[in-house]
């Protein structure tokens, strides 16, 4: 069973192509100024079987891959090696966000996952090297690493990209690193 903060289906965000994205939840490291903090207790907040994530990955239509984020999700290493495993028998791509440089990774599980991850963003996020501008990142110091051959080829943007959901209800919600500028043309005065 996996501790599951949220799942967006469909994504274009977080990593190349179409993406199922998954946030973990819970994390030890405490960034200042993670914008995440909501996911940083260990307590369960929505324990989701790997066979249902599994079966709802294969079900969601065009998609290149699946991204996980959190949280942290090197504290849930053991399960989430169990669900990329099967990922990458589907021919999906994996993309890996951890706040852990890859040198603090020792466990065995921590490294098979770290292998199977076709790019993988680490390092903590550092407020003082915030930058709204990098691709992927939200701190200057956090490395992007093209783990296997699959995207070789991609160039990095010094872009900055956000998606905006608006629900039947009306409730907002934003993914990505949103800077000021974005936040205040959302706001009517």
């Amino acid at each position: 069973m996996l501790n599951i903060h949220d799942v967006e289906r469909t994504s274009t965000i977080y990593g190349p192509g179409n993406r199922y994205v998954i946030w973990v939840q819970g994390c030890t490291l405490g960034c200042v100024g993670c914008w995440n903090t909501n996911m940083w207790s260990a307590e369960e907040k929505s324990m989701i079987s790997v066979d249902f994530l599994l079966n709802d990955i294969q079900s969601t239509a065009d998609i290149e891959g699946i991204t996980l984020l959190g949280g942290e999700p090197m504290h849930q290493a053991m399960d989430l090696l169990r669900l990329c495993k099967t990922v990458k028998a589907m021919g999906l791509s994996i993309f890996l966000y951890t706040g852990f440089e890859l040198d603090e990774l020792k466990k065995q599980e921590e490294k098979e996952l770290l292998d199977l991850a076709d790019i993988i963003v680490c390092g903590r996020y550092d407020i003082q090297l915030r930058n709204t501008h990098l691709q992927w990142r939200g701190s200057s110091n956090q490395k992007v690493i093209f783990n296997t051959d699959r995207y070789a080829h991609y160039q990095l943007d010094d872009a900055n990209y956000c998606e905006v959901e608006i629900d039947e209800d009306g409730v907002i919600t934003i993914s990505g690193y949103p800077d000021k500028e974005l936040l205040n043309s959302m706001v009517k005065d």
